[in-house]
């Protein structure tokens, strides 16, 4: 009897304490990421943005059908960040739709979806040694507010694999979505002069940059006409932008606008200069004769760079790491549009040190111009380079389509890496110190505050193509289908000058992404297929015989 009365203590005792421990569970909730990489732990920017998400911010995610395992991982992958996300902040709803499930609304989605500006991807899709093609959407629309942005879940590099296309995206996924949602819960505070009155290129060619960054800054167009009546007015109302942009001058700057321009950096301001000392444009080539001449471009800003710590010089160069040009071959209605190699195009690779170049696609550049950083006390990044195989041709020359039938000769390619873009910052000394100033100005500074700035000796990377008075996505080539980095790059750029940072660390997140082999599961179905059917079913047969055997010998 005192037995049964203890035992029965002790199991009200555990049955309390079991009761006490679930209790104790549902309030208190921990996710550990044993990752080695924290592919699962989302990183402090992000956090700080959805924590300003104060009602239902509804994700449609279109990954979702039957496509090969990589797209599979991306879609398992978006789906984790995204429950991260909503555990962090429950008014992130998401779904996950297929757009092509319904045979009967298939092409009408697929309409929708391309006016919308998410185009479709199509996939090789190898099953069992049988080729065959997919469609995929690989996007996802945030809605907040009223307001809708699309979030691209595939991060393309040119010359990538389907794996190696997989794990660049997986790598951006984190970084996707925070640049998604920031769009749609910051306030925009910041303001970026896009400067104008020295033969920068028209609109309708910035136009997919702007419509991109206006998204999370303030823009306005600034011409420094009324330099030259009154400066002083003229840099007062500069000063209250925080960048400034210069794309493809063509005119040379005055010693008065040069002086508002420095005075600007003095004060703190930022600066990204897309210029180029060689003027020389594709579209001077599509002519009769197919030729151009290059020619210097004196901008007067030769002394205004060389005192930051930056040379850009009167070359033009030549790169067998290129981009095609596409040029119609033949006569009359049996001419075709050809890719063909065009060395004047450089593809330029990034720093992958650096956040705003890290994980970054290829930069196209056209006719740029080699740059030389100088000894001061200025830090300098290099951004963007060239490929080891250049040569550097002077000015002036004459420019001919007839180069892309000659067979290039590597030996003559020795010129090594050209420097395409740096970054520039710390403190700066003023152009005009010890110097005779154009006109008196009040408050005039010697050395700056801490600032950045950053010279790309290339206009046309920021330049779309216009089709039937038409701008078109920056960087997307519709000849070849090709798509490279140039608004990656910029936006990553005026990101980082406008200390907006904290969407660029989220860019410098490795994640380590495996992979099966499909070649060799093919090769070896057979085999693992013993192993992992035939030989379990072979060792319970043995056990079996054993066990019996044992049995009967015992019992019997």
């Amino acid at each position: 009897m005192i037995k049964n009365k203890s035992n029965a203590i002790k199991i009200a005792f555990l049955l309390i304490g079991l009761m006490a421990l679930n209790w104790i569970g549902t309030k208190i909730y921990k996710r550990y990421d044993l990752t080695q990489d924290q592919r699962y732990t989302l990183s402090q920017s992000a956090l700080n943005i959805v924590k300003d998400v104060k009602s239902p911010l509804i994700v449609d995610v279109f990954l979702e059908g039957n496509f090969p395992s990589e797209f599979k991982r991306l879609r398992n992958e978006t789906q984790q960040l995204l429950e991260e996300f909503a555990l962090d902040n429950p008014q992130i709803k998401f779904n996950f739709i297929d757009p092509l499930e319904d045979e009967k609304s298939r092409d009408h989605n697929i309409e929708q979806l391309i006016q919308r500006g998410l185009d479709p991807l199509q996939l090789s899709v190898n099953n069992s040694g049988k080729a065959s093609q997919e469609l995929i959407f690989p996007w996802a629309l945030a809605s907040y507010n009223d307001e809708t942005v699309k979030i691209p879940l595939i991060k393309n590099r040119i010359g990538s694999t389907q794996q190696e296309l997989v794990s660049n995206s997986i790598q951006h996924l984190e970084y996707a979505f925070a640049e998604g949602f920031q769009k749609l819960v910051a306030q925009k505070s910041k303001k970026i002069a896009i400067l104008k009155g020295n033969g920068q290129l028209e609109d309708i060619y910035l136009a997919d940059f702007l419509q991109t960054v206006k998204e999370l800054y303030f823009i306005a167009p600034f011409t420094l006409d009324s330099v030259a009546t009154n400066p002083e007015s003229t840099l007062k109302k500069l000063n209250e932008f925080d960048l400034i942009i210069s794309a493809k001058p063509t005119e040379a700057f005055s010693e008065n606008e040069k002086l508002v321009l420095d005075q600007f950096t003095m004060n703190g301001g930022k600066s990204l200069w897309l210029t180029e000392s060689v003027l020389m444009d594709k579209d001077s080539l599509y002519n009769d004769e197919g030729r151009g001449i290059a020619l210097m471009n004196d901008l007067n800003l030769n002394d205004f760079f060389f005192k930051y710590g930056v040379r850009i010089n009167p070359l033009i160069v030549n790169d067998m790491y290129s981009a095609p040009i596409t040029i119609a071959m033949g006569e009359g209605s049996n001419s075709q549009f050809q890719p063909l190699r065009w060395p004047y195009s450089p593809l330029a690779a990034g720093n992958p040190e650096h956040p705003i170049t890290s994980n970054l696609n290829l930069v196209k550049f056209d006719f740029a111009n080699p740059m030389d950083t100088l000894k001061n006390d200025v830090q300098k990044t290099i951004l963007l380079q060239s490929s080891n195989l250049t040569k550097l041709q002077g000015v002036p020359v004459e420019i001919s389509l007839e180069v892309v039938t000659e067979e290039p000769d590597p030996s003559t390619y020795t010129k090594g890496p050209q420097n395409l873009g740096v970054l520039l910052e710390g403190q700066f000394t003023s152009v005009y110190k010890d110097r005779i100033k154009p006109f008196k100005i009040d408050g005039n500074k010697d050395s700056s505050t801490k600032t950045k700035m950053i010279i790309i000796s290339d206009g046309d990377i920021i330049k779309n193509d216009v089709v039937r008075n038409q701008p078109q996505e920056l960087g997307f080539d519709r000849w070849t289908g090709q798509s490279f980095g140039n608004k990656e790059f910029l936006l990553n750029a005026v990101n980082y000058l406008l200390n907006d940072d904290g969407l660029l660390d989220i860019r410098t997140k490795n994640i380590s992404i495996a992979f099966l082999d499909e070649q060799k599961i093919n090769d070896n179905k057979a085999q693992w297929q013993l192993l992992t059917i035939a030989l379990p079913l072979a060792f319970l047969a043995v056990f079996g015989v054993i066990f019996n055997y044992i049995r009967r010998k015992k019992y019997a």
